[in-house]
């Protein structure tokens, strides 16, 4: 079937939509589907049009709702949707009434919405492919965060954690991301040169991203808004351990039971929890042992599977009333590619 993917964010840029977007793209094509990927919908009138982001795509997501009012459309919710922009946003909260089904990244993610839009939600983690781990620096502790400088992911918590660990702490972060501004670009390198813990490397290829963390011991996930970031899933699918502001977005993707979270914004908490990563084996092995639990929902196969099925069923199902059958087909599907998963028939 021809199927439309809008995604605000262009082919220049890196950040979580576009990354989002190219993935189901190739995954989809994979499956058969012919896909055109497009920043706004250009008027061709496919099979189905999936929309990352609900306030900013909405001009797209209204058009072709008017267009194309028998042929389905699932709207894929971001954290900037999920955490603020639902509650005040009259554009986002009417691309929730005209979405045929939604999905969110998380399993924490459902529970933002009004329960009929819940009925029509399917949870799909976001996968990626493992990075060869590389033989950690004996002299640090590396700990890398991997994002772009912007305040919804509070770039500089780990850095202000570093400032204080005591003397005997070996802990270096690494940052890799670009800032939003000059005024975020100016407070990065101030940071270097007052702070020997930490160093920026702006904004890096993703091949040079992914070498940070496969030689880190630890991914320091701070953001204070998040629908289920990107990096975690490459931590989680590399095998490496995270630690995590406690908001929904990142419990969703690590589990209530984790033990490696921090209340967001606190710096000092932050800073013992690295310490204690640091100097404590059995804790550093808690972390590894957690992360793994979670491991299987981040593989690429599985979120294909996934995707592909809803694609199918939405369009299958048409425009019909019966919105509520998405989330009940989705728990299915999730968990017979959970188990296809166990019995070995896929292979990475």
């Amino acid at each position: 079937m021809k199927i439309c993917i809008v995604t605000p964010a262009g082919p220049k840029l890196r950040n979580g939509n576009r990354v989002t977007a190219a993935r189901w793209s190739r995954f989809l094509r994979q499956l058969g589907h012919e896909v055109l990927l497009e920043e706004s919908w250009g008027g061709e009138e496919p099979d189905l049009m999936i929309s990352l982001h609900a306030r900013r795509s909405h001009p797209s997501i209204r058009r072709y709702a008017a267009t194309c009012p028998g042929r389905p459309l699932i709207v894929a919710l971001t954290g900037t949707d999920l955490y603020r922009d639902i509650r005040s946003d009259e554009a986002a909260r009417e691309s929730l009434e005209l979405a045929t089904a939604l999905i969110v990244l998380q399993e924490k993610a459902p529970e933002e919405l009004e329960s009929r839009h819940r009925a029509k939600t399917r949870v799909i983690y976001q996968s990626a492919k493992p990075v060869k781990r590389q033989p950690p620096a004996k002299r640090y502790f590396d700990v890398c965060v991997i994002g772009h400088l912007r305040d919804e992911k509070d770039p500089f918590r780990a850095a202000l954690a570093a400032r204080l660990l005591p003397p005997t702490s070996r802990v270096r972060v690494t940052h890799t991301g670009m800032p939003y501004d000059e005024k975020l670009a100016e407070r990065a390198r101030l940071e270097v040169s007052e702070n020997p813990r930490y160093r920026w490397l702006g904004e890096t290829p993703r091949w040079k991203a992914r070498r940070v963390l496969a030689r880190s011991r630890l991914l320091a996930q701070t953001s204070v808004m998040e629908g289920g970031a990107n990096v975690v899933s490459e931590a989680l699918v590399s095998r490496v351990p995270v630690v995590a502001s406690d908001i929904p977005g990142n419990v969703g993707m690590l589990g209530e039971n984790y033990p490696g979270y921090y209340p967001v914004g606190d710096e000092e908490a932050l800073a013992r929890l690295l310490y204690r990563a640091e100097t404590d084996g059995a804790f550093h092995e808690k972390l590894e042992a957690g992360c793994e639990a979670r491991r299987h929902l981040v593989l690429p196969e599985r979120e294909k599977a996934i995707l592909g099925s809803l694609v199918v069923e939405v369009v299958e199902a048409g425009s019909g009333e019966d919105r509520g059958l998405y989330l009940a087909h989705g728990r299915k599907d999730a968990h017979k590619a959970d188990e296809v998963l166990a019995e070995g028939r896929l292979s990475f």
